[in-house]
């Protein structure tokens, strides 16, 4: 190993977070021939010491890093520095960027640390796990005090945990169904919720928005006009379109809503980039908003626990569809959720994602000459708006130089064609392959006029 004294190596200063600042110190030494590939990292402890931070900081920068592939942790022997040649596995192959799920960002060390805390909780519950399909009353209050920190103020009570969001907007849409079979939405939105809806014999018809989301005078004649009675939207990171709903405009809509006695169910999986506060659908209206979210998004794939959060009157109904569709989340995996949020990889998993988030937008705007963009502190995805014909074309031209787009089709609503393509610029496994895919699809751009950001 080089000299490990990393005292000579400053922080930078600047106006990111400390563990980010950290990470970008011990990328640059690496760069700079300090570490090569292969060597062992000092320690936690021992970088700690050496750059006067604290040994969380340090645990969220060796993350941090772990998600950009440039390092790796191996429990019981320390972690190493990646060869950045070889760390492309995928290096030549197709670039999926269709798949909307962070990048692997948990290390093997803080993974068996919430192993061995589920563990111990799993083997302790009564019957195996069976009893309440929303979870027991411990699961449901650590997920409902890490939502409170988070995003939005919720009890235990008020809870049910279940297998993903994607079941959760199946409940809620399902719950809903005999009060209406029509749900309002922007023009374009989720798949899973159109195939929810659709499983569900329900229609999704779109209502006017801008760049903030529906306009509530639009969304006021589409309820008095169609009789809707749900109104389906994803506030942060709409999906597939990429904006912020900010609190005025979430206010005008549920002022809308209440004078027509509507729902709103309220997907707020994105809600870790939040940039404009944190104001949510349900804490305005609780009475009429089933709110569901999901750590799939916000702390890995491998869990998805979803939760949702309906008005007290529709609680008892909900919980009886789920325990005849699925008998709730596995008691294990419920286990294993709450122990990550226990130890504290909620709040990191979230540092370290909107940290990236924002890296990747940035790489994606200098590589593809981007302007403006919708959430320009970071988002998991991005929105070329672009005429539907050339937006076709673009999705095939990408599809045949090897980076694969979910098609505009995939996320209409209604009968006007999507105009405009999704980027999800945190699918790839690091920003050396995300970097890859858009050279791609730069040359694409600047090889047809027609085809324009």
């Amino acid at each position: 190993m080089n000299d490990t004294n990393t005292n000579t190596i400053s922080l930078p200063d600047s106006g990111h977070p400390l563990h980010e600042r950290l990470a970008r110190a011990v990328e640059t030494a690496i760069a700079a021939g300090r570490f090569r590939p292969g060597e062992q990292l000092p320690t936690h402890r021992q970088l700690a010491q050496q750059f006067s931070v604290s040994i969380g900081s340090v645990t969220r920068a060796i993350d941090t890093l772990s998600a950009r592939g440039v390092v790796r942790g191996e429990i019981g022997r320390g972690t190493f520095v990646l060869d950045q040649a070889g760390a492309r596995p995928d290096a030549g192959g197709i670039i999926d960027l269709t798949i909307n799920a962070p990048p692997p960002i948990i290390s093997a060390q803080r993974m068996a640390a919430a192993t061995d805390l589920a563990n111990r909780h799993a083997l302790a519950l009564p019957h195996g796990g069976y009893g309440d399909p929303s979870g027991t009353p411990r699961q449901r209050g650590t997920v409902a005090r890490w939502l409170s920190a988070e995003r939005t103020p919720l009890d235990a009570d008020e809870i049910l945990l279940c297998n993903g969001a994607q079941q959760g907007l199946h409940l809620a849409f399902a719950t809903l169904r005999e009060t209406s079979s029509v749900i309002l939405t922007e023009s374009a939105t989720f798949p899973g919720a159109l195939a929810a809806a659709a499983s569900l014999g329900m229609t999704m018809v779109p209502v006017v928005h801008d760049s903030e989301g529906m306009l509530p005078e639009a969304l006021d004649v589409a309820l008095a006009a169609s009789g809707a009675r749900i109104i389906y939207t994803t506030p942060v990171c709409q999906n597939p379109l990429g904006f912020e709903t900010g609190p005025d405009r979430r206010r005008a809509i549920a002022e809308v809503v209440r004078r027509h006695g509507a729902m709103i169910v309220e997907d707020d999986i994105y809600g870790i980039y939040a940039a404009k506060g944190k104001l949510t659908y349900r804490e305005l209206m609780p009475d009429q908003v089933i709110y569901v979210t999901s750590l799939s998004k916000s702390l890995t794939p491998l869990m998805r626990l979803g939760v949702v959060a309906p008005p007290a009157t529709l609680l008892a109904a909900m919980r009886k569809r789920m325990r005849a569709e699925s008998w709730g989340l596995p008691p294990y995996v419920a286990e294993l959720g709450t122990a990550m949020l226990e130890i504290g990889m909620g709040e990191e998993a979230a540092a370290i994602l909107r940290s990236e988030g924002l890296a990747r937008l940035e790489l994606t705007r200098a590589k593809l000459g981007i302007g403006a963009v919708p959430m320009p502190g970071g988002a998991p995805h991005l929105w070329l708006p672009m005429t539907p014909l050339k937006a076709e074309q673009f999705v095939r031209r990408a599809s045949e130089a090897g980076v694969r787009i979910t098609p505009p089709s995939a996320t209409q609503v209604g009968d006007s064609p999507v105009a405009g393509v999704r980027l999800c610029i945190m699918a790839p496994s690091s920003r050396a392959v995300l970097e890859r895919a858009l050279v791609a699809l730069a040359g694409i751009l600047g090889s047809d006029e027609d085809v324009v950001v």
